[in-house]
């Protein structure tokens, strides 16, 4: 008898519903959400069936947590549901939308039961790309804090202190440099900017880790703070600079778990057998090319050809046909890490890659947009990482790029 699971997952309690071929309910059971739990789940799994040689395959609404992570170890099929899906389902099975956990698990099982084949398995990524996975999201989390934190403390800057931002506007990095968040930890005031010296400008630019050009920069930063600005009544400017203080304490923790973060990901990502492949990529480093794989994983079987890559990660666009009428758009579904990722990785191998240029100013010469010659640029970029990696062959600029010969003109008689 082939039995499918479902479970309903919750924050401290699991639902549990087996049903058969038919449909039919042959057990439920809700588990807490530890150790015994999960060993009162196995027990029911097998008594139903599940062995080494057959393992009933799992539905569930998600992909993280400990309970997915201990049954993804018995090496079974896990189906990650999303509870979108899920919802339509339930409407095949009542119609007075009425709602329960266990009513939940038995959809989630009865989807397996008919539309296994629709779902896609979680992939068997080895532990190394998993922990590749938490790391480059991590990190890619923390840069968008960083990125929202420093939108912030700018925006307040603009209200009572726009000398500050017009004088590290030439710094590298901007607001997030090391400079100008230790300029602006020194002296986060109008006032307070003002009467720096340039022995203490010296030394702020010092403990920031600036090595070359400190008199120069000094001077720079010493003749910016003493431009006339616009001024905020006194207290409300000292308040202000308290303000300023907080957020910057948050942009400082932000741009510190960025860094730790980005080091530590490619650190295991440089372990990584397919760390060689995917950096002979142009335009790919080892941090970007740590979230390449955190979001395709090294399991070659995840993706059965390129165009499920491409439409996974967002660069193929979505055909609607009906009828006479036909359109071609931008596919909204996707995996935002992947697709944020793709955008640096096609804007960096424009400099790196003279075919990838080429590409780029064709697409642009037929009249795509900056972004759309991007994302086309990233689709077939894509295409040619799905190859070299399941071949286990590294980059080739004249493979992935023939040159095109060149017109013959026709000669009048």
């Amino acid at each position: 008898m082939k039995v499918f699971c479902g479970i309903d997952w919750a924050s401290d309690h699991h639902d549990i519903a087996l049903v058969d071929t038919d449909g039919q309910l042959v057990a439920r059971a809700r588990i807490e959400d530890d150790a015994i739990g999960l060993q009162q789940l196995l027990d029911l799994l097998t008594e139903h069936g599940d062995g080494p040689a057959s393992r009933i395959p799992v539905a569930i609404e998600t992909s993280r947590g400990l309970l997915v992570a201990c049954l993804r170890s018995t090496n079974r099929p896990i189906y990650a549901i999303n509870p979108l899906a899920a919802a339509r389902y339930r409407e095949r099975h009542t119609i007075t939308r009425k709602k329960s956990d266990h009513l939940d698990a038995m959809v989630l099982a009865n989807i397996l039961r008919t539309d296994a084949a629709a779902h896609r398995q979680l992939p068997a990524d080895s532990e190394l790309a998993q922990a590749i996975a938490v790391l480059a999201r991590a990190q890619q989390d923390a840069v968008w804090d960083r990125t929202q934190a420093g939108n912030k403390l700018r925006s307040h800057l603009r209200e009572y202190f726009a000398s500050y931002l017009a004088a590290i506007q030439p710094i590298l990095g901007g607001l997030c440099s090391p400079v100008a968040r230790s300029l602006l930890a020194a002296a986060p005031t109008p006032g307070r900017a003002a009467r720096l010296t340039r022995p203490q400008l010296r030394a702020v630019l010092k403990r920031a880790g600036r090595q070359r050009g400190i008199d120069a920069e000094a001077e720079r930063l010493h003749t910016a703070l003493r431009v006339p600005q616009m001024h905020q009544p006194p207290l409300v400017e000292d308040a202000m600079g308290r303000q300023t203080l907080t957020l910057l304490r948050k942009l400082d923790a932000a741009c510190t778990s960025a860094d730790e973060l980005a080091e530590a990901a490619v650190e295991s990502f440089e372990q990584h057998p397919d760390a060689e492949i995917i950096t002979s990529f142009p335009g790919l480093g080892f941090l970007s090319g740590a979230r390449v794989l955190a979001e395709i994983g090294d399991d070659r079987s995840r993706f059965a050809d390129a165009r499920a890559l491409k439409a996974y990660a967002g660069a193929a666009p979505v055909t609607r046909a009906s009828g006479k009428s036909r359109s071609v758009r931008v596919r909204r579904v996707k995996n935002q890490r992947l697709a944020a990722v793709g955008y640096v990785w096609a804007f960096a191998s424009l400099t790196a890659s003279p075919g990838a240029r080429a590409h780029y100013d064709r697409r642009r010469a037929d009249g795509d947009r900056h972004i759309a010659a991007q994302r086309n640029l990233f689709n077939r970029m894509l295409g040619c990482l799905h190859h070299c990696l399941t071949k286990r062959t590294p980059y080739n600029e004249s493979i992935a790029f023939p040159p095109h010969p060149a017109p013959v003109l026709a000669v009048a008689a």
